[in-house]
């Protein structure tokens, strides 16, 4: 494990580095997520996007016609998120809030909820919260979407499952077993896989789990 497990704060991020060199900012929506919309495997309705950043996702399926809240625990990703809504036309509701919080910034329930890239930077002590949380803001069947970094991903130094990214944050990679047993007991899961996806610079892999709840 790092000698240091302090998080950075995401905020500075987001005020220090500009929205096209933060690794996880990628205007084009995931072609995994694409598939789901496009599949009909998700149908337009009431969505929440978790650590939504600065929007690009949220406002993809806004513009599919998906009635969007996105909640990010930087004010200043928030900020960005509500200009590119607002410079693309697109309605969504944005809110800068904490995931691991209660979430009494969220507002009713949901039918379709996704963290694309977030649970990885949620380190295994704080997981269960989390995914109550979830659970807690989804109708029954709800749709729930996680992908995060894999075990089996070689980006940040290899093997550890603990790694630090060149922007000072710290990931955790997980296993398949290790999701299962996070999300089953709150959760149907429809499908758990490794698959390859495109980032930034480079392909990694990712755990995908969608599922619904119970």
């Amino acid at each position: 494990m790092l000698d240091d497990m302090r998080q950075v704060d995401t905020d500075s991020i987001y005020k220090k580095i500009p929205l096209d060199e933060i690794p996880w900012n990628i205007e084009t929506p995931p072609e995994a997520l694409v598939e789901l919309v496009e599949g009909g495997r998700v149908k337009p309705c009431k969505t929440i996007d978790l650590g939504c950043g600065a929007g690009n996702y949220a406002i993809y399926l806004a513009s599919m016609g998906f009635d969007v809240t996105g909640i990010d625990i930087s004010p200043t990703a928030i900020e960005f998120a509500r200009e590119n809504a607002e410079k693309k036309g697109v309605r969504c509701k944005f809110l800068a809030g904490d995931v691991l919080s209660a979430l009494d910034e969220v507002m009713g329930t949901f039918d379709f909820a996704y963290d694309w890239e977030l649970l990885h930077h949620i380190f295994p002590e704080k997981r269960k919260k989390y995914v109550e949380n979830v659970h807690k803001i989804l109708n029954p069947g709800g749709k729930y979407l996680s992908v995060c970094f894999s075990e089996k991903d070689t980006q940040f130094g290899g093997s550890g499952k603990y790694r630090k990214t060149h922007i000072g944050t710290i990931l955790y990679f997980s296993s398949e077993g290790e999701l299962r047993d996070l999300f089953e007991p709150d959760f149907k899961i429809k499908e758990l896989k490794t698959i390859e996806i495109i980032g930034k610079s480079t392909s990694h892999y990712v755990n995908y789990a969608f599922m619904e709840s119970k």
